[in-house]
């Protein structure tokens, strides 16, 4: 068990930064999710701490020693890939074992280890069997039974579930959970799909064009995004995003779209006295909008007129994509809702959740 820090870490592939002085430490035994959109970094990130990749720039550290020169099978971390990996011709219990075999690890121990490794992801029963004779979900296992029976100081995950049906990556997603709480391990994690993150992770590393955005809980990024990269890509559907100015109106202060304006609560409106008459960018989730007859009580409500232009039924829920003037935004509301397509509607926005982000440097406004 190790914790990891990358020291300013840079990663050029010729004129192309894929990793840009990223400066993190994950504390031992920590959960920590890269994720990020496709070519964001996050693998390379990975890859560097792997030793798969060359540093250009900086330090890379597993607890106090330095690895940047250390080779990949020296550095005590076990890799689950998205491809599973196995030997076809081998059984799952040769598949488990084939890297200690390989460090000439004694019998007894490799029987110990691959049973044990077994046992915690319920697959003993096909210690025998062939990776054909597997489904998709087993297979996952056994990939993970390999990196498990290494019992290394670092468990690196590169979107292990990314080959799986929803319903399994759901399921796969609580084993890893549960892996974790009794491993005790660090684990580091690689995705792009941030139901993922928000539900593994201890913290979280949005990363965009090799830069890290923010790192942090779940929630904290949820609640107080650094900026809106990271308040679009953290909840789905996406934060709605409006133009807008502050402006005063009385002793209000009033988002004001052009289409439609909307009063800052008094308590939280003092902060941005100094943006009055300033362009700024009005972020609210969907799951602020409501339909005015399902209203959580004690919010500060805020009316807006809209069209429906599409519903989406989930059952639980409703998905409305409507339009005011010029802007396309989306509402999750309340199942019992009846608005019909093409009608003109009032949706409600919960005031005590808004967002405001600087337009040019799209950094938030605390």
């Amino acid at each position: 068990m190790a914790s990891v820090t990358y020291e300013h870490v840079t990663k050029r592939f010729g004129d192309v930064i894929a990793v840009n002085d990223l400066d993190i430490h994950v504390e031992d035994k920590e959960f920590l999710v890269f994720v990020g959109p496709s070519g964001c970094g996050k693998t390379t990130s990975l890859r560097l701490l792997a030793g798969l990749e060359e540093i250009t720039e900086g330090n890379i550290y597993i607890g106090d020693r330095l690895v940047n020169d250390v080779q990949p099978k020296d550095r005590d971390i076990a890799m689950v890939f998205q491809s599973y990996a196995l030997y076809p011709h081998l059984s799952v219990y040769d598949n488990l074992a084939f890297g200690l075999k390989l460090r000439k690890t004694p019998r007894q121990e490799i029987e110990r280890r691959v049973k044990e490794a077994a046992e915690i992801l319920g697959i003993t029963e096909l210690l025998d069997r062939k990776p054909r004779q597997l489904s998709g979900g087993q297979r996952q296992r056994v990939a993970v039974g390999r990196a498990i029976v290494r019992e290394p100081k670092v468990f690196l995950f590169d979107e292990p579930l990314s080959n799986l049906d929803a319903k399994l990556r759901v399921q796969m997603r609580a084993e890893i959970s549960k892996l974790h709480q009794r491993l005790q391990t660090t684990f580091i994690y690689v995705t792009h799909d941030q139901v993922e993150a928000m539900t593994m992770a201890t913290r979280i590393a949005v990363m965009n064009k090799g830069v890290l955005q923010q790192i942090d809980s779940p929630q904290i990024l949820y609640d107080r995004p650094a900026n809106m990269f990271v308040a679009g890509f953290i909840g789905s559907p996406a934060m709605n995003f409006f133009q807008a100015k502050l402006r005063k109106d009385g002793s209000r202060l009033l988002v004001d779209t052009g289409v439609f304006a909307v009063p800052l609560p008094t308590e939280r409106s003092a902060p941005y006295q100094r943006y009055v008459d300033r362009n700024i960018v009005f972020g609210i989730r969907p799951e602020d909008i409501h339909n005015p007859d399902f209203t959580p009580p004690n919010i500060h409500a805020a009316p807006v007129e809209a069209t429906v232009d599409v519903t989406e039924p989930m059952g639980n829920e409703i998905f409305l994509y409507l339009v005011s003037g010029s802007y396309n935004f989306i509402a999750r509301v309340d199942p019992r809702t009846r608005f019909s397509l093409g009608s003109k509607v009032q949706v409600v926005f919960n005031m005590d959740n808004f967002h405001i982000f600087d337009p040019e440097t799209e950094q938030a406004i605390r």
